[in-house]
């Protein structure tokens, strides 16, 4: 039984392909479920978002796990093959530690993707299709992205709009929580932007979209996190107080917010401070604003500029987090390797004990017969050791015998380390 990754993703499939293989949470879980009484396949963990699909499953050969992944989709599984990519036991367990960090993502280091495998998990576990191996990998994948993420900087700058507008208020504003922000616009652009500050903890998200409909969209995708409000667009410029954060991609031919709406603004809050982002093309604020104390006004090259350098950043970070993710790869298949080996370590000290306990009643017998004690000890001592070196000493005849001199070596280097070690005082 070997452990086997196998799937496609942005690189190898196009997005028609990933759309007929993708996998909902109910569909999934009921596949799985109904997996679970299947005799060949029934310890697997698919992963589905929108740029991947993979299966990750304890099976015979990759060609089983084909077969159900094309089979599930009424695919034809030679048309599947040529756009597949298989890692079979230590190259899966890469790969799957790879995803989890982000360093096989579209977009390098994001982190929506560690929740996504986690979740992934945890509806295979609900279908009982997990095994105890199985889980264990999954959990050191899981240690391994932490890691990446906690002692790597590949997430930890900015290279989307939306995430670097957050970051932007982080950088002028030291208290989200404090934070009453504006979206002038409930486009696709903003929509990541109110996001990505809901997620961040803020106050209040205030939305100003000329259709009322889209800004209810939006409200409801955002308000289990935030407060939100509606405004009125015609009513834009006497709410502009209110906001400390102000972000506004609408598509306008002109200005929406002008120089003398900011100053005003300005003045009802006191003077405190503002940040605005105008990600519009043509702008829709006016670039004059940028001219008032206390008003800090980015644009789209301000921020396209920070995001190129943020993301070569992430690549130079990668490249430290790649290292990592092999260390710790070695690491657990090392530690797998260990413990395959117990089972054979248990039974020869099992064998060890009764060799122990009988030659012990033997001497015991001959101590009671009036044997000489002295000689009796001697010969304990000599059929023990005997009895202990015997099966090492088969073994390293074959291992001298064998082709491959490496073997031999490797087994003469570490006894003489063991016999120095053995040596020592304690």
């Amino acid at each position: 039984m070997s452990f086997f990754a196998l799937g496609v993703n942005h690189q190898t499939a196009s997005v028609e392909l990933r759309e007929r293989i993708a996998f909902n949470p109910e569909r999934l879980k009921d596949l799985l479920t109904a997996q679970n009484d299947h005799q060949i396949l029934n310890d697997m963990v698919v992963v589905s978002t929108c740029n991947r699909t993979e299966v990750y499953a304890m099976a015979e050969s990759a060609d089983m796990v084909l077969d159900w992944l094309a089979e599930t989709n009424n695919i034809d599984v030679k048309h599947l093959s040529n756009h597949v990519y298989r890692y079979e036991n230590t190259d899966a367990v890469s790969h799957l530690m790879r995803v989890a960090s982000g360093l096989d993502s579209l977009m390098l280091g994001e982190p929506q993707i560690l929740g996504q495998v986690k979740t992934a998990l945890s509806i295979a576990k609900d279908a009982e299709v997990v095994s105890q191996n199985l889980n264990k990998i999954f959990e050191y994948a899981f240690y391994a992205a932490k890691r990446v993420r906690s002692e790597t900087a590949v997430g930890s700058h900015a290279v989307s709009m939306g995430y670097a507008v957050a970051q932007l208020s982080l950088q002028v504003f030291s208290k989200p929580e404090d934070l009453t922000v504006m979206m002038v616009a409930a486009g696709e652009m903003n929509n990541l932007v109110a996001k990505h500050l809901a997620e961040m903890g803020v106050a209040k998200v205030m939305i100003c979209n000329r259709g009322r409909e889209r800004a209810e969209q939006l409200a409801q995708e955002i308000a289990h996190r935030v407060d939100v409000e509606i405004i009125p667009f015609p009513d834009l410029a006497q709410h502009l107080h209110r906001a400390d954060v102000i972000s506004s991609c609408t598509g306008s031919l002109h200005q929406v917010i002008s120089y003398t709406d900011v100053k005003v603004a300005l003045k009802q809050r006191r003077y405190q401070q503002m940040l605005l982002v105008d990600l519009a093309v043509p702008r829709d604020i006016d670039p004059k604003v940028e001219s008032l104390d206390g008003v800090y006004l980015y644009g789209v090259d301000d921020l396209q500029t920070v995001i190129e350098e943020n993301l070569a950043q992430r690549r130079q970070a990668a490249v430290e987090a790649e290292v990592m993710v092999n260390q710790l790869v070695t690491q657990l298949v090392t530690q797998q390797k260990i413990n395959d080996a117990a089972g054979t370590i248990h039974a020869y000290r099992e064998q060890g004990e009764q060799w122990s306990q009988r030659e012990l009643e033997l001497a015991m017998s001959r101590i009671q017969s009036n044997e000489d004690a002295i000689q009796v000890l001697k010969d304990f001592s000599h059929r023990m050791t005997q009895k202990l070196l015997h099966p090492t000493s088969i073994l390293l005849r074959q291992a001298a015998q064998d082709e491959d001199p490496s073997h031999i070596e490797w087994i003469q280097e570490n006894f003489i380390d063991i016999f120095e070690k053995q040596r020592k005082p304690r």
